[in-house]
């Protein structure tokens, strides 16, 4: 038995009657109302982001105490309990820096305000045991290469490997990131992730849409030396980037399965691969990103290979939009997902419901419940995450609350 087995013994989880039992649920299938069974299964992933980036969800501000900083940790997981939730993605490494005491980078900055500052506390070992004992699961979300919302290393901790480095990071778009296309930069980003996932037996490893920086109108991601370097027998620049992409994400996945082939890996990637006017086997879409030319991220074949073992596509538009119609992006991702035993969840935009800036359909408090019910006539779609839960608590218009009446009528297992 591994590790991450007896874990997941100790809590309950191994066996349907045990999950169920442990979420305080009956543990006769029978017992769920048909809504919930409506892939013939009482398991369905329920999940919400927790962005720690620049204070987005939690901690309300940098500088809290240990105590305050717990306490709105323990609200969150409690508000996911209550939304009938199952899984958190926590964003415990968001620049480059640590949400827990690593050897290898330094204590983040949206923790004290000061980058390397002990906060008093052990933030991910307490979301990981509080989300356990709440019956909920606990993936660790990481950004591999961003570096800094700035480009001044002197701002940086003194320690840190970015300022011991300076070959290993370029500036782009006003932000430092680490260079993709150096193998020691490969091998350290893996090193710093992981130390977590021996550490703390979490869920899963979870990455988001971030890899090559997104596309800034006249600036130049300046990794020619690197491509000189190690770019030999590459059509162009752009193949040689996505084949770093694709060693990160083969490297990251055999290593986890090293440490415990019970952890899963997920990535939530932006939602269009390519548009069919670029390639056929694209989605119908018009959007001005893509992410296997822009991000240099072949999420579609990330899943056709199977290296990952779950896929959130961020579909954050609304059915009917024109660019990306969620009606037409959720049958393309379920295509794409078909046969490849990847499962497949759906990336919901909550952050837009009645947000006055975006378009009337998010003005509707019914319109991510009409999500759910659409993506429902996809058996490949196995379940939804929201971002994020600053607006899962405040559910500014009721929209989190409407999915909750109409799809999550009592509590259930995610899928395994």
């Amino acid at each position: 038995m591994t590790r991450h087995m007896r874990q997941i013994t100790r809590r309950g989880f191994v066996t349907a009657a045990g999950a169920l039992a442990a979420l305080g649920m009956a543990a006769d299938a029978a017992a769920v109302p048909s809504r919930a069974r409506r892939r013939g299964c009482p398991q369905e992933f329920r999940g919400m982001w927790v962005a720690t980036v620049a204070n987005r969800d939690w901690p309300s501000r940098p500088g809290l105490t240990a105590a305050r900083q717990r306490s709105e940790l323990l609200g969150l997981l409690d508000r996911a309990v209550a939304c009938r939730l199952n899984t958190v993605i926590l964003q415990v490494r968001p620049t480059a820096d640590a949400l827990w005491p690593s050897p290898y980078e330094p204590w983040s900055a949206y923790l004290t305000g000061v980058q390397g500052r002990n906060p008093g506390w052990d933030p991910l070992g307490t979301a990981v045991t509080e989300a356990h004992a709440r019956g909920l699961e606990l993936h660790a979300w990481f950004n591999p290469y961003r570096v800094a919302g700035h480009t001044d290393l002197g701002r940086l901790a003194a320690n840190h490997p970015a300022r011991r480095h300076p070959e290993w990071v370029l500036p782009y778009g006003g932000k430092l990131y680490y260079n993709p296309g150096l193998p020691e930069v490969r091998a350290f980003v893996q090193d710093a992730m992981l130390h977590a996932v021996g550490r703390y037996p979490v869920d899963a490893v979870h990455w988001d849409d971030y890899f090559y920086p997104y596309p800034v109108a006249g600036q130049v991601f300046d990794d020619d030396d690197a491509y000189r370097r190690y770019g030999g027998g590459y059509v162009d620049k752009a193949a040689w980037r996505r084949s770093n992409i694709d060693l990160l994400v083969r490297e990251t996945a055999a290593r986890i399965r090293r440490i415990d082939p019970g952890i899963r890996f997920g990535v939530s990637p932006f939602g269009v691969w390519r548009n069919s006017s670029t390639d056929p086997l694209g989605s119908a879409t018009r959007a001005g990103v893509e992410t296997y030319d822009d991000l240099h991220a072949d999420t579609r074949k990330w899943v056709r290979q199977g290296w990952i073992d779950y896929v959130i596509p961020q579909l954050y538009w609304n059915i009917g939009f024109a660019a990306a119609d969620y009606a037409k992006l959720v049958p393309w991702w379920a295509e794409v997902a078909r046969g490849t035993g990847v499962d497949l969840f759906v990336g919901e935009a909550l952050y837009k419901a009645g947000d006055p800036a975006q378009p009337a359909a998010w003005q509707d408090p019914a319109e991510l419940s009409r999500h759910l019910s659409l993506a429902c006539r996809h058996p490949e779609v196995r379940g939804h995450c929201f971002f994020a839960a600053k607006e899962v608590v405040a559910d500014r218009i009721g929209a989190m609350a409407r999915v909750v009446t109409d799809h999550y009528p009592t509590r259930v297992r995610p899928p395994r």
